[in-house]
């Protein structure tokens, strides 16, 4: 932490925020850079210290936030993340978008530019959504599945292994990369129970796939 030797002409002074700090002078505040020297008159009735770049200050009455450099902001402030904390890492939400930050085997941090993530539990990957289309991403922040699928569903039922991909009333499923395990060809498909799941062609005949991707139907 930085210590200061507070000059004489001033009372009090707030923690160093980067590299300013609010001092107190009688009844009024200003700041200070990490010499001791002024960054601001000490003017304000009110002054908090520095966050994401801003402090919040009262001059005659009248709140508003100043920069660094002591120059008034006429933006509003970015607001604070939410986040939730997942299995592979947090899931943060920004001004009705959603981000990704891994913490586990993977160090990706995905900008808040979605409209919705699900995180499938194992090998990095996420469900991303934008506007309507659905696609997939790694724990390197590349899309493995583009966003162009109407529907991607994982169940926990089988560990959110090999999801379902939906597109124009198609299905196929993904494999663990991220990738399409079987072209999306069937009428109707099942979740994976272990190693297999069942599928029904357009023509009414069901089988099954396997988790290679081979299917077995019966003659």
């Amino acid at each position: 932490a930085r210590h200061l030797v507070l000059p004489l002409t001033y009372d009090e002074a707030g923690p160093f925020a980067g590299e300013v700090a609010w001092v107190r002078q009688g009844l009024l505040y200003g700041y200070i850079d990490g010499s001791g020297a002024p960054v601001t008159p000490v003017q304000y009735s009110r002054a908090g210290s520095f966050r994401q770049g801003r402090a919040t200050v009262e001059l005659h009455g009248e709140t508003f936030d100043i920069d660094a450099g002591g120059q008034r902001l006429t933006t509003p402030p970015e607001p604070e993340p939410e986040i939730d904390y997942l299995e592979q890492g947090d899931l943060v939400r920004r001004q009705g978008k959603m981000g990704f930050r891994f913490t586990a085997g993977f160090d990706a941090v995905i900008p808040a530019e979605y409209d919705e993530i699900r995180d499938l539990h194992h090998d990095g990957l996420l469900l991303v959504r934008q506007g309507l289309k659905w696609g997939v991403l790694n724990g390197k922040g590349k899309l493995t599945l583009p966003l162009e699928y109407d529907a991607i569903r994982a169940t926990a039922a089988n560990g959110f292994a090999y999801p379902v991909v939906e597109q124009a009333g198609r299905f196929g499923y993904l494999n663990a990369k991220g990738h399409l395990l079987t072209k999306l060809k069937y009428a109707a498909a099942d979740p994976f129970a272990e190693d297999a799941a069942r599928v029904t062609t357009p023509d009414g005949k069901t089988g099954y796939v396997d988790s290679q991707g081979k299917e077995y139907f019966e003659d």
